[in-house]
């Protein structure tokens, strides 16, 4: 449970972090980290595009700037976008300076001030800074794990039911390494939320 939802005393440290919107409406907040990509992007929206539901794409900036054609597309079809850095660097691992810049360098190409740390990694010192830069930092309510190989598809499908509850921010993956448990679970989760009468919202 540790990994797929970040205990509260975790969230206490970082209290400028969204979460978790509000917890007494049945509404989802669906994000997808790592696009925009070739191969899975465009089946993530056709796939949304079905339910009828809106995401947020939190998009890493050299992977924008390889397809600013998905971004478009992306926004054109009613989703929001937020950064996720340019090279996809962990905060903790970086000075400051560094790491501010990777992120500006993805807001030019991107065009958002919502921004999701890679990997999750991120100093209080860093949140407040990007804060005073007029960044909103987002994190998760879940994360699917999507991207772990050595879960088979099922348990990605099991964390994503068991876990969501109202105001929920849920992260899958826009990437070839999750793809397999990611085109799995996130529609049979999506249908799940639906029939459970959960409806979605960009953040």
């Amino acid at each position: 449970m540790f990994i797929e939802q970040m205990p509260d005393i975790i969230r206490l440290l970082y209290p400028s972090v969204l979460w978790r919107k509000d917890k007494n409406k049945k509404v989802i907040y669906l994000t997808f980290d790592d696009g925009p990509t070739e191969e899975i992007t465009h089946w993530i929206l056709k796939t949304l595009d079905e339910f009828g539901v809106k995401a947020t794409f939190f998009c890493i900036g050299n992977n924008a700037e390889k397809h600013p054609e998905i971004v478009d597309e992306i926004r054109q079809n009613g989703h929001s976008v937020g950064i996720h850095g340019y090279s996809h660097v962990r905060g903790l691992y970086k000075k400051q300076e560094e790491y501010l810049n990777d992120i500006k360098k993805s807001e030019s190409i991107i065009k958002s001030k919502i921004f999701r740390p890679s990997h999750g990694r991120i100093y209080p010192s860093q949140v407040k800074k990007l804060n005073e830069l007029g960044y909103k930092v987002v994190l998760w309510d879940v994360i699917t794990r999507d991207y772990d190989t050595n879960l088979k598809e099922e348990e990605v499908l099991k964390i994503a039911k068991k876990y969501t509850r109202n105001g929920s921010i849920v992260v899958f993956h826009d990437s070839l390494k999750a793809e397999k448990n990611m085109k799995y679970a996130f529609p049979l989760a999506v249908k799940y939320w639906i029939d459970n009468g959960y409806t979605f919202e960009t953040l």
